[in-house]
This record gives C-alpha cells, structure tokens and sequence, in this order.
C-alpha cells in the first residue's frame, strides 16, 4: 500500500482505549478483555530505550488530555511520558521537539479534530522527524487514536454530515498525515454508526481500502502492509474494486446512493489482513479448529494454504510488542 516500505510499526486506535479505569458493561461481558492492551503496546522493551511523546495538536483541550495519559501510563508502571502541544505552524518546527522525536520510543497523536491536526503539522520539521523515525527505525513506533488515526494517512474524511442515508456530497477529504496511502480510516466505527460515510468514501475513492475501527480497538500495521487486530470491538474492512453498480456519479446533492457488490471483511482480535494483498487472514486457533474437525471442504483447503502466510504474519505480532 506504500511506495515506500516503513521499517517501524503503526498502530491506528478507534478511540476510547482502554486507560484502567472503572470497566463499562461493555468491557465486564467480555471473557476476553485485556486490561490496558493497546497502551500496552506502545510500552519500549526492556532492552529499549525512550520514552514516548504524545503530541495533542488535534485537541482544543491539550491539558485533559496530558493528565488523561500520565494517569494511564502510571498504572501500567511507565512514566517515561511527554507532552508535545503544538497550536500553530510556527511551533511545529521547534527545534526542543524536534529532539525529543528523535529520542522518542514511540509517538502517540491524540484525539481531537483530524483537520486542525493535518493542517497545522502538514509540511512541518516534526512531522517530517516523525516520519524520518518511522521510515527507517525497526524499533519506532506511530500511534494514532480518534482523530489521530483518521489523519495517519494520505487521504482522511473530515466535515461528515449525518444522514440516515448515503448522500451525495456529505462527506470531505483532505490530505492526512500520510504514514501510510491506499487507505481511508474512520474510528469509533459501530460505536457510532459510521459504516455509511466510510462506504461513501471507498466509492468514491475505489483504489483505497476502507478501515473502520471500534473503540478499545487497534490495527497495528508492520511493513505498511501486514495488519493485525487487537482489543476488545471489532475492524471493518470495507473494499471497493468489486463494485459493479452506484449512482454517485451522477446523483443529485440530496439524492440518495446505492451501491452493488461492496466487499466487506470483519476483524476481531486475532486475525489479521493483507493489505497489498487484500486477503483477509484467519486466527491460527480457528484454522486449527477447522483441521482438528476434519472439514475437508475447499473452503478449508484454502484456509490450509494459506496457514503458512498466517503463520508469518501472525507470529511477528502475537506476544510481541516489537
């Protein structure tokens, strides 16, 4: 999906991720509910070293924001943790922060407006250093949440109307971060009932695979390719080479838009997804299932070839924070 292969990790967050306090229902039915697991991931290894640096350019209240996370790394035992608040164009080319970047660990864009956060750091120093770490440090990592994750690509919605149905010209687009391309992101995805203004965006932009994430939810994406779920909702993938009809070409502002043969996978945590590839890979435990059952339809023929390319995928990222 990327012209140029990034050594470092990506991790887009749907938002609402999980920072130890009080469980919501939600949280408490879940079996399988990890505490703390998506910040988990942004934690250095022992044999690292850095910090990790949380720029809230996106938020109109930087200072919730600081406490939210000193408190939540603190839980997990880290405390190794800065505040980067850039409110203008000028301030993005700080030369202090530009070597705290460059010590980081990790960095981690809060949540917010994707716009104020694209237009402010777009073409800036700190940018350029984020990208600079992420590009050719294997250990570096990029986070996003909300509208962090939003902007992490090349091309991001922002400005959605909503509408009980597709509209016509209810959504806009804008030049995002661009960490990765070939991709448009929407967070707090079910949570929110967002899954028409992404499949708006996917049809009008077919090449790009769409993402819909749910809160306490990640995508963590290594080679800007290989993508894996974690957390306790789920990710949409919705893909749009296959479409066969749609209106939008020709719709009127306020007429509605139908759309034929629109691909969509969903994700939980365990499985995994290709993006160049666009295939969608299965937990290891489900295939195991399949072949301890004896199913021997070409369905799971399939699945067994392609338990190999779960393996490789799946083995870099279970267990594993880098």
């Amino acid at each position: 999906m990327t012209t140029r292969v990034p050594k470092g990790k990506l991790i887009l967050i749907g938002g609402a991720e999980d920072k130890g306090e009080s469980m919501t229902v939600r949280d408490i039915t879940s079996k399988q509910i990890k505490r703390l697991e998506i910040l988990n991931q942004l934690i250095p290894a022992k044999k690292q070293k850095g910090g990790i640096e949380i720029i809230t350019t996106a938020s109109s209240e930087p200072g919730e924001i600081n406490a939210m996370y000193k408190k939540a790394f603190s839980r997990i035992g880290f405390k190794k943790v800065g505040f980067i608040s850039i409110g203008n164009h000028p301030e993005a080319h700080n030369p202090v922060f530009l070597e705290r970047i460059r010590e980081a660990h990790a960095v981690l864009f809060s949540g917010g407006d994707q716009f104020r956060l694209s237009t402010i750091l777009g073409n800036t120093d700190i940018l350029e250093a984020v990208k600079e770490r992420y590009f050719n440090d294997p250990d570096f990592i990029v986070a996003g949440t909300s509208a962090g994750a939003m902007a992490a690509t090349n091309l991001m919605m922002y400005q959605v109307e909503a509408h009980e149905r597709l509209v016509k010209n209810s959504i806009k687009l804008s030049s995002g971060l661009g960490f990765m391309d070939g991709c448009i992101v929407d967070t707090h995805f079910t949570n929110r009932g967002r899954f028409g203004r992404l499949a708006q965006a996917i049809v009008m932009n077919p090449t790009c695979v769409g993402i819909g994430i749910s809160e306490n939810t990640a995508l963590i994406i290594r080679k800007g390719r290989d993508a894996y779920c974690i957390g306790s909702g789920m990710i949409i993938i919705i893909d749009g080479r296959h479409v066969e009809h749609t209106n939008i070409a020709y719709a009127d502002d306020d007429e509605g838009i139908c759309i034929e043969n629109l691909k969509v996978h969903i994700l939980c945590e365990g499985n995994g997804y290709l993006l160049d590839d666009r295939t969608f890979v299965a937990d290891k435990k489900d295939i195991a299932r399949e072949e301890s059952a004896e199913i021997i339809s070409l369905k799971a023929k399939k699945r067994k070839m392609k338990a190999e390319k779960a393996d490789k995928l799946l083995n870099d990222f279970s267990g594993k924070k880098n």
